[in-house]
């Protein structure tokens, strides 16, 4: 038995009949079937209760996806102080929360407030990144694509160094994965060329919290998040070929956990 597949067993041993909570703050009128990409990711990974919080602008498409999807909704288009509070109540019912995925233009003290005062471990993704980059990220996995990494490397010099300086863990995206924890990287081995379409970087962010939720330390999570993806990815590119959604991927997380 590999040491990914020892994870998977010792979450399963610990959580017992309950596999965890997850929180989403994502979304806007530009974005809004990335929080419904995101719950469902974590839904499939074995989350028992999903809940996106999202503007009042998408609340109904985001709460017709999926009616396995718990949704709830702020006043306003974007991501700001007044919806801060009650991020925090939601973060008292959750076990992990995910924050980022399709956030465009949040005001940047909100989202770090959020990642400052909450206690459980957080996702950090896409929009969220740059802004989390002034606060506390001890509890926090960041999931850079692209050019995401930037404000990183600028800052820090590299991504080992800023792992070591601030407690974070990443998972950074692209031809091969990589994580990188306490100075170190670790490339992970599955994945396709077919992961390069839109909304597995969500998918992503969903597989990761679900774990971080069920009791895995951010390391592994990270580790067996970015490898649950891929292999997923395989699956779904040896049914489909070129022609794979991120849906597709998401359809096979259980295949893959079994």
């Amino acid at each position: 038995m590999s040491r990914l597949q020892r994870t998977l067993s010792n979450i399963s041993e610990e959580t017992g009949t309950d596999s965890g909570r997850v929180g989403i703050v994502a979304g806007a009128t530009e974005y809004p079937n990335q929080p419904a990409l995101v719950g469902r990711a974590a839904l499939r990974t074995g989350s028992d209760h999903v809940r996106a919080f999202v503007p009042d602008p998408i609340y109904e498409i985001v709460a017709s996806h999926d009616p396995n999807l718990l949704v709830d909704r702020y006043a306003g288009e974007q991501f700001e102080q007044t919806a801060v509070e009650r991020t925090r109540e939601m973060c008292e019912w959750a076990d992990a929360l995910v924050v980022g995925p399709g956030l465009v233009d949040a005001e940047p003290a909100a989202v770090r407030e959020v990642i400052d005062t909450v206690d459980i471990p957080i996702v950090v993704d896409a929009l969220a990144i740059e802004p989390a980059l002034e606060a506390d990220l001890s509890k926090s996995i960041l999931t850079p694509s692209g050019s995401e990494d930037d404000p990183i490397r600028e800052e820090y010099g590299s991504l080992e160094a800023f792992s070591t300086e601030t407690g974070a863990v990443l998972t950074l995206t692209g031809d091969t994965d990589e994580i990188v924890a306490d100075g170190e990287r670790i490339r992970n081995e599955t994945g396709t060329s077919a992961l390069t379409v839109a909304g597995t970087g969500d998918t992503l962010a969903g597989i990761t919290a679900s774990l971080l939720g069920q009791g895995a330390d951010r390391s592994d999570a990270a580790e067996l998040g970015a490898w649950v993806l891929g292999k997923s990815g395989e699956l779904a590119t040896a049914e489909y070929g070129p022609g794979v959604l991120a849906t597709d991927v998401i359809d096979r997380i259980p295949d893959t956990i079994r």
